[in-house]
């Protein structure tokens, strides 16, 4: 069964639910969600759409490496 995501969710939440999604965000250029700090601090407010927009990576992307690691995103 695949899981899912749900992208209104922070970044804190989701990482909080589901730790694997750490390396996932990490392999797609959101290197500083390793520092614990920054998970506790920007994360709580920080969403997957926002840190998108600021990174200049595509959703598209993110929806498509999610799959790959059997994530649904709604």
């Amino acid at each position: 069964m695949r899981k899912q995501i749900d992208i209104t969710k922070s970044v804190y939440e989701i990482c909080t639910e589901n730790p694997d999604v750490i390396e996932i965000m990490k392999s797609l250029g959101f290197e500083s969600i390793t520092n614990p700090g920054m998970l506790n601090t920007a994360g709580r407010f920080m969403t997957i759409s926002k840190g998108a927009a600021m990174k200049n990576i595509s959703m598209d992307k993110i929806k498509e490496e999610f799959a790959k690691k059997g994530y649904d995103i709604k």
